[in-house]
């Protein structure tokens, strides 16, 4: 197959370009304006096509991109894509608004072309594994990072949109009630905290970016049972106040346990057999619903601290 990389910012080059390189029956096309990454990462991974613009693919009979330009130009460069024919990965968010991710979702089906949206953790292992825990009765997540507000916006829809779909993949059902808690100054997110509440089950998600460390932590609890996982790779299960480890293993590559091996290989295989993604772009359409809710509600509420319904 013909896959095209449009975009060689640092995403691509350390969580795709490793993985896609490395598959013997892709033949890959690179497609950056920057002329000096271009030819570097061209004789790099040895790719014998390249161009500057999106347009300079039409013609080039590909079958498939991945999208890995700035958020703003994903509506513009996606839809062009898929237009033409072409299948689409294309890094979340897939706008940094709802009404604009719509539209490239709808331009998607009317096409009949596959649109895939990043969401890696639906692919991580250790994640993946607790999606098969039955009677998932509370969900806890947590992503931290050291000093980082932002606006509200960009801190949902470029980090935050994580947790809202690792929560929402998890719960074992539609949530009924969605409420947050935020904290506000000078125009500025620090931290944000999300409830969602469903017929027996609850899901917390909090992100503070006014925190001392990075961190991702996930817990999921069942009757007699709980689970934690840290920074994707290690998971502790309890369950009669005994405790059992698993850690990923010392040659387990760390694109594999954050899901960027197994998301790329399904899109590929999708493509390659004509079959319908696991997580349709519909599915992640609707965490962008609950994002630009959120957003909202921040707008609404302003500086200080806040407790408000999404």
């Amino acid at each position: 197959m013909r896959i095209a990389i449009v975009g060689l910012g640092k995403i691509a080059q350390k969580a795709y370009l490793p993985v896609v390189s490395a598959l013997d029956d892709i033949e890959l096309l690179f497609c950056t304006r920057d002329r000096g990454v271009l030819d570097r990462l061209s004789r790099t991974y040895r790719v014998k096509e390249s161009v500057s613009e999106v347009r300079g693919l039409l013609d080039k009979k590909v079958d498939a991109a991945f999208v890995h330009t700035s958020t703003e130009s994903h509506v513009e460069i996606a839809g062009q894509l898929l237009r033409n024919g072409i299948h689409v990965y294309v890094d979340k968010p897939i706008a940094y608004s709802y009404e604009e991710s719509e539209e490239l979702v709808e331009l998607a089906e009317r096409s009949g072309r596959i649109l895939m949206v990043g969401f890696n953790r639906r692919f991580a292992p250790m994640y993946k594994s607790l999606k098969a825990v039955e009677d998932r009765r509370l969900i806890l997540m947590q992503k931290n990072r050291t000093f980082l507000p932002d606006y509200a916006r960009r801190f949902v829809f470029d980090d935050f949109i994580h947790v809202v779909d690792t929560l929402r993949f998890l719960s074992p059902a539609e949530a009924r009630e969605a409420r947050v808690s935020s904290f506000q100054n000078t125009g500025r997110l620090y931290r944000l905290l999300l409830r969602l509440e469903g017929e027996g089950f609850a899901a917390t998600g909090l992100m503070n970016r006014d925190s001392g460390a990075n961190e991702e932590t996930l817990e999921v609890m069942s009757p007699g049972n709980k689970w934690v996982v840290r920074s994707l790779d290690t998971t502790v299960h309890y369950r009669d106040d005994e405790e059992r480890v698993s850690r990923s293993g010392d040659w387990e590559p760390v694109l594999q346990r954050r899901g960027f091996t197994h998301i790329v290989d399904h899109f590929l295989h999708c493509v390659r057999h004509k079959s319908a993604p696991l997580y349709p772009a519909r599915d992640a359409l609707a965490s962008h619903a609950l994002c630009e809710r959120i957003v909202a509600g921040l707008e609404r509420a302003g500086a200080g601290h806040a407790e408000l319904p999404v």
